[in-house]
């Protein structure tokens, strides 16, 4: 099997893990990014407010979302983009936790993907000071890209998980997780009957 997955990032409205409202979304397949999409996302009722800090870090407003999809239509996208992938994030215990969170706020079952976290990966390939994402993008070679801003994360996360594969000899997401002694989770996982 080849080096296959989506790398996603989210950035949220304010501190609720609800209240997504952009998605970055870059496809890999066989070790090369071969798609990449991102749009805005209206965030769930009673999770719609947009707090001062997070503005500040994504520059998106609330004005901005007007008129944009919410979850429940757009997580139809996102699952269609995504395919059966493993998804990629960097601190992915936060982006499956939005995928969560936004799922029980609009009372939609949650899909269910295994998940890589490159910043485990990066902190068993590379040894920096800091593994916040532009550092590790950087010790991957991916230098240059506008920090939250959703899709130039999720390439930046993309970069970092095909660097460290090449690294490590890895040609899977299960391989690399292997490798780096990283853990493969999972989201969406069925009740137990």
């Amino acid at each position: 099997m080849p080096l296959d997955f989506t790398a996603i990032d989210f950035e949220t409205a304010n501190s609720s893990a609800a209240s997504a409202c952009s998605v970055g979304l870059i496809k890999v397949r066989d070790g090369k990014v071969v798609d990449r999409a991102g749009w805005l996302i209206q965030p769930p009722l009673g999770h719609d407010h947009f707090q001062e800090w997070n503005v500040r870090i994504h520059g998106i407003q609330p004005q901005d979302v007007v008129g944009a999809a919410g979850w429940v239509d757009q997580l139809t996208d996102l699952v269609e983009f995504a395919e059966d992938d493993h998804l990629v994030a960097h601190n992915a215990g936060f982006d499956m936790g939005v995928i969560r969170a936004a799922c029980a706020a609009t009372f939609v079952s949650c899909p269910e993907y295994r998940y890589l976290c490159s910043l485990q990966v990066a902190r068993r390939t590379y040894h920096l000071e800091s593994y916040r994402l532009p550092v590790a993008a950087m010790a991957a070679g991916f230098e240059d890209f506008h920090h939250h801003d959703a899709l130039a994360d999720a390439e930046a996360c993309a970069a970092i998980v095909i660097h460290a594969a090449r690294r490590h000899g890895a040609t899977t997401v299960d391989d690399l997780a292997a490798l780096t002694g990283a853990r493969v989770g999972r989201i969406g996982i069925p009740a137990a009957a």
